[in-house]
């Protein structure tokens, strides 16, 4: 009998280029890859359409640009998108986040307009703590009736999203509320170290959740939770307040998101503030490839999600081109990016990929094993055949003709 010819030792530049290939395959299988490629497409057809778009500069010390106005418009649907990632990501979903945002600007500016000093800071912050409580109290009664009581979320949160916009109005008593207060002045269009407001404040509420998610067992537990929320309970994880804390917190994002539309536009308007956000949350957390299944999430993925949205928008705007073509658009591209994350389809793309029969450098099985770079099939022995006439097989003892 010949031994096996020994393998080739592998080279330094075979062990260099595996990890490469390694990281090349896992960014492909990435979902995130597609959400940023279909951004940087929007961002080269803006700058082709406009060379001037990625353009930016400074006046009164404040950086302005199409950059930072993309960024900025964004800020309330990307404060809302963090959040709702991690309701998501346990399995849930808050449709009633729109109207949280609508009841927390009404409250605000309904405490502002009928303040005796309603320009004075102490009205302002009054106004914005009794806001941002009662953003806190709805996402209590969700976190509650999804948790402990054990409704579907959709079922749960759709009751608020209905009756929000009631409360909202009932609040304002059907009208549109505007007060004028500096602090409110400052969130809507204010700088901080030349920076707008709102993109500050929805980058430290994104640090402070990445940090928490990444650098502490929070983000671990809440996987956990949306993979199998029975198994984390069983493991010890306390599924029910991790779940009941998601919905506070994302409650607690759209009420601050409503405190940015009212004060950007100096007024509160119950009907028509926040409309449809829910759906462009969502649809930024799916499109950064967080599953509506739960489990793994992305918040990396989610504001590249927001971004897309937003440019898209801004491009419709660019080419002035109606409103009504936004939603429009938005759901061609859409359908897109969610094509290229299908995994159907992405594996389809690996396919046509790989080389032909003909093309192939590789040896196939039969080429391979002639060449004797690849072993031959042992011959396996062939089954025993009973004895004729017995039903046993000879050499077998008679436990082992029970057992066969």
């Amino acid at each position: 009998m010949t031994d096996a010819p020994a393998p080739a030792p592998a080279t330094a530049t075979d062990t260099a280029a595996r990890p490469a290939d390694g990281l090349l395959a896992r960014a492909r299988r990435s979902p995130v890859l597609w959400a940023v490629a279909a951004l940087a497409v929007l961002l080269l057809f803006n700058l082709v359409a406009n060379p001037g778009f990625f353009a930016l500069r400074f006046q009164d010390g404040h950086l302005f640009g199409n950059l930072v106005n993309v960024v900025k418009n964004v800020a309330p649907v990307l404060l809302i998108a963090v959040g709702m990632t991690l309701v998501i990501a346990t399995r849930g979903i808050d449709l009633s986040v729109g109207a949280v945002l609508a009841i927390s600007g009404s409250v605000a500016f309904t405490i502002v307009e009928g303040a005796d000093d309603p320009s004075s800071g102490s009205t302002a912050a009054l106004a914005i703590g009794v806001a941002l409580a009662a953003g806190l109290v709805l996402g209590a009664w969700n976190g509650f009736l999804v948790s402990v009581v054990g409704i579907q979320p959709i079922i749960a949160t759709l009751v608020l999203m209905t009756a929000g916009r009631g409360i909202a109005m009932l609040i304002t008593d059907g009208n549109i509320v505007t007060a004028e207060n500096p602090v409110f002045d400052w969130l809507g269009g204010g700088y901080v170290a030349g920076i707008p407001v709102q993109i500050v404040i929805t980058g430290l509420v994104l640090l402070v959740v990445g940090v928490l998610t990444r650098r502490t067992a929070l983000g671990v537990l809440i996987e956990a939770v949306g993979v199998n929320p029975a198994a984390a309970r069983l493991a010890g994880v306390r599924a029910r307040s991790i779940t009941f804390t998601v919905y506070v917190f994302v409650a607690f994002t759209a009420a601050v998101a409503g405190l940015m539309v009212t004060a950007n536009v100096s007024a509160a308007d119950a009907n028509r503030a926040g409309l449809f956000i829910e759906l462009d949350a969502i649809l930024a957390v799916v499109i950064g490839g967080t599953s509506l299944a739960g489990g793994r999430y992305s918040l990396t993925g989610t504001v590249v999600g927001a971004l897309i949205l937003q440019t898209l928008t801004t491009t419709v705007l660019t080419m002035g081109l109606p409103d009504e073509y936004i939603r429009l658009f938005k759901a061609v591209v859409i359908i897109m990016v969610f094509l290229l994350q299908a995994p159907r389809v992405r594996a389809a793309l690996r396919r046509r990929r790989r080389p032909g029969p003909g093309s192939s450098t590789a040896p196939d099985g039969d080429a391979a094993a002639a060449s004797g770079s690849v072993p031959p099939d042992p011959v396996r022995p062939a089954s025993p055949v009973p004895a004729p006439g017995t039903g046993t097989v000879p050499g077998r003892t008679a436990e082992q003709e029970v057992l066969r």
